[in-house]
């Protein structure tokens, strides 16, 4: 699949703005801007592996396509969620555990960078990367 690959973030599109949005305070959105995040993804069948490695923190989301399962953010935010495929894109589709707000993450490989969208309250950012 597209997706399986080593993934390092290269690049961010109104990314503070979104996690103002979600109510990331000032230090910790500087932080988040230089997480060096990695992404390590793969997929066998209908379940996805992703390694996440950044400065902040080192963890392994294993999850099925269409089955519901509990994730936090890198900053304590908790979400529940699952993703699904529609065409060559992994979409997920998130409320957050505390305010019960959605959260739409887009994940989609476009030549050999790997854009992963985020929306959430009207607000849409971007992180991309590319291919380790």
């Amino acid at each position: 699949m597209a997706f399986d690959g080593s993934w390092k973030v290269d690049r961010s599109e109104n990314y503070d703005k979104f996690m103002e949005k979600m109510g990331i305070n000032m230090v910790k959105r500087k932080l988040a801007a230089h997480d060096n995040l990695k992404l390590i993804i793969t997929q066998e069948g209908n379940k996805f592996t992703v390694k996440e490695s950044s400065t902040f923190r080192n963890i392994e989301i294993v999850f099925e396509l269409g089955v519901t399962f509990k994730y936090s953010l890198a900053d304590g935010t908790e979400l529940t969620g699952s993703w699904t495929i529609e065409g060559n894109k992994l979409v997920g589709n998130f409320q957050r555990v505390d305010n019960g707000k959605e959260l739409k993450t887009v994940r989609e490989v476009m030549g050999s960078e790997l854009v992963q969208t985020y929306t959430y309250e009207g607000v849409e950012a971007k992180r991309i990367f590319k291919k380790e």
